[in-house]
């Protein structure tokens, strides 16, 4: 880091001290960390050199799409940790994360300059798309950022769009593509394989009775931004686990309000309980459904089972 601050990720506004002051910005949700998000990345750590000091992006927890919608906001690609490291990943020198609440939907424009972009963060410039709004009384825009910049001695600059075979890269286009079982697509457009990670948990252990041991791990969201039973490749430490996975609400059993993440490794056996998997999508087998007993669960099971080693038998050929 340039001016020699290690701490990577600054969680609220009240945290940043003086040592944070002085930064080429960004603001953006950066779901996905995208090809898109990484062309933004490269712009601003090409400033940042130039100024000879740190680049950081700043983000809102809650989204403010979430914040506003609750359950009706788009599917996350990506969970908080998984972004910031994403992001560290990407080159970004910092992650500052605010909270999206009452106290920040009310700030004006000008207070939200004054607080975060000056008083918080001293920038010498900030990278922000063109169609950047801001503010309770939707004063804030590119135009006003670049006015503000020019009086208070701070550089405005805009990001680049960045196109695949003629359509804007996005999250949301992204989402579709998951969605649609397009996953060599959402990779090319990501710039790597879509994953979901996180910590295994408890779940009911009706995997283990029913003789097909699953590994749980809770999305901790309204929606995923794929639902179904796919083939999955399991990485664990230094391992990569072929496997069977289930996205969603578990229909047959009718005892989930959240999606959730079930894996079934196979071939393999152990106790990851409390340990970290990264689970990478490669096909969809089929839709999630709702069976009238668990022995018709069970069948269906194991024919995606009998399934998924096929598809992995047809790519390993």
């Amino acid at each position: 880091m340039a001016n020699g601050v290690v701490d990577f990720f600054v969680r609220g506004l009240h945290n940043l001290r003086e040592e944070h002051r002085g930064c080429v910005a960004t603001i953006g949700s950066f779901d996905g960390v995208h090809h898109g998000h990484q062309k933004i990345i490269a712009q601003i750590n090409e400033r940042a050199n130039f100024y000879a000091v740190p680049s950081v992006v700043t983000m809102f927890e809650p989204q403010p799409r979430e914040y506003f919608s609750r359950e009706q906001a788009p599917a996350r690609l990506m969970r908080l940790r998984e972004k910031v490291d994403a992001l560290l990943d990407a080159g970004v020198d910092r992650v500052v994360c605010l909270q999206f609440n009452r106290a920040m939907r009310s700030l004006t424009a000008q207070q939200f300059v004054d607080q975060l972009l000056i008083g918080g963060l001293g920038i010498k410039c900030l990278v922000i798309g063109d169609d950047f709004h801001f503010g309770c009384d939707r004063k804030g825009d590119f135009a006003m950022l670049e006015e503000v910049g020019a009086k208070q001695g701070f550089e405005v600059v805009s990001t680049k769009t960045i196109k695949a075979d003629q359509q804007r890269v996005s999250s949301t286009r992204i989402r579709a593509e998951l969605e649609a079982g397009r996953f060599d697509t959402a990779k090319a457009l990501l710039g790597r394989p879509f994953r979901i990670s996180g910590k295994v948990c408890y779940g009911q252990q009706l995997g283990s009775k029913l003789g097909i041991p699953t590994a749980n791990v809770n999305l901790h969201r309204y929606r995923a931004p794929l639902s179904g039973v796919f083939a999955v490749e399991v990485l664990l430490d230094d391992e990569c686990i072929p496997g069977v996975a289930n996205v969603g609400l578990r229909p047959t059993l009718g005892d989930l309000l959240k999606p959730v993440l079930e894996v079934h490794m196979l071939d393999w056996a152990g106790d990851i309980y409390g340990r970290r998997i990264a689970v990478e999508f490669k096909q969809k087998l089929r839709d999630e459904q709702k069976f009238t007993t668990l022995d018709e669960l069970v069948i269906n099971i194991n024919q995606d089972i009998k399934t998924a080693r096929e598809y992995f038998s047809s790519v390993s050929n």
